[in-house]
C-alpha cells in the first residue's frame, strides 16, 4: 500500500522552517512529508499560489491519497489553489487548517492603513482583509459552500496580542477571530487555547491533526 502524503504549508511571513517540528511528528506518525516553502511577502496571492503549486506538483509521489496541512495564508493558497490548479481528484485525502483567515481579518482591515507595514508584509497581506474584494471573500463566493476535499478547521483562543486583539469579536488567536476562520463546508471544527503563531507547535493540536487525518473527524466531542 502506498505510503499517504501531507503537503505542509507555512503562514505569512515564515518560512518551512516554522512547519519542521511538525513535519517530523508526522513523519514518525507514518507519513511521507512534503515541507513545501513559497515566498510569502513577495508577491500578490495568484502568483504565490501559482509558484507555489508550480513546484509544488512536481514533487508529489505517484501513488497514494495527499492530505494538507496548512497554517494561516497557507490555508488561503490551498483553497485558491483547488480552484486553480490541476490535483488528480481521486488522491485528494483531507486538510487540517491552522488558524485560517477563512473570512478574512479585522486585523488587516486595521493594519493596511499604516503606509509602512504593508511594505513589510507584502502585496499577499493586503489581500486578506474582510471587504467583498478580499481574496477570502471572493474564494467563499466561488465555492458555494463546498470544498473538494474533506477540511477539518483549528481555531485558536489564546492571544499574545491584545492590541491586534481589540479589533477583533469574541474569542481569538491574536490575528485571526474563532468566528472568521469558520468554514460554511468545514467537515468538522475545533477551538483550542493556542495562539496563532505557534498553533502548529502545540501537542494537543498535532494529535488532533493526525487524528483528523485518519479518521476524517477530530477526537472528542467539540464545544
Amino acid at each position: 500500500m502506498p505510503t499517504e502524503t501531507v503537503v505542509l504549508l507555512h503562514g505569512l511571513g515564515r518560512s518551512p522552517l516554522a512547519m519542521a517540528g511538525l513535519q517530523l511528528y508526522l513523519h514518525k506518525q507514518g507519513y511521507q512529508v512534503i515541507n513545501q516553502g513559497y515566498p510569502s511577502r513577495r508577491h500578490p496571492i495568484p502568483e504565490l499560489c501559482r509558484q507555489l503549486f508550480h513546484d509544488l506538483l512536481p514533487r508529489l509521489p505517484a501513488e497514494g491519497r495527499i492530505h494538507f496541512v496548512t497554517h494561516s495564508l497557507g490555508g488561503i493558497l490551498l483553497r485558491y489553489g483547488m480552484q486553480h490548479w490541476l490535483v488528480p481528484g481521486h488522491r485528494l485525502g483531507r486538510a487540517v487548517m491552522l488558524a485560517p483567515p477563512t473570512q478574512g481579518s479585522e486585523v488587516v482591515d486595521q493594519l493596511r492603513r499604516w503606509p509602512v507595514l504593508p511594505r513589510i508584509l507584502g502585496p499577499a497581506f493586503l489581500q486578506l482583509g474582510t471587504d467583498d474584494d478580499s481574496v477570502p471573500s471572493q474564494l467563499l463566493q466561488r465555492e458555494n459552500d463546498r470544498l473538494p476535499l474533506e477540511v477539518g478547521i483549528i481555531a485558536g483562543r489564546r492571544s499574545l496580542e491584545p492590541w491586534f486583539s481589540r479589533w477583533l469579536e469574541g474569542d481569538d488567536d491574536g490575528k485571526v477571530s474563532v468566528a472568521r476562520s469558520r468554514h460554511p463546508a468545514m467537515t468538522d471544527f475545533r477551538v483550542m487555547d493556542v495562539n496563532h503563531t505557534f498553533i502548529m507547535n502545540n501537542r494537543d493540536v498535532r494529535a488532533q491533526i493526525v487524528h483528523f487525518l485518519q479518521h476524517g473527524r477530530f477526537a472528542g466531542r467539540p464545544e
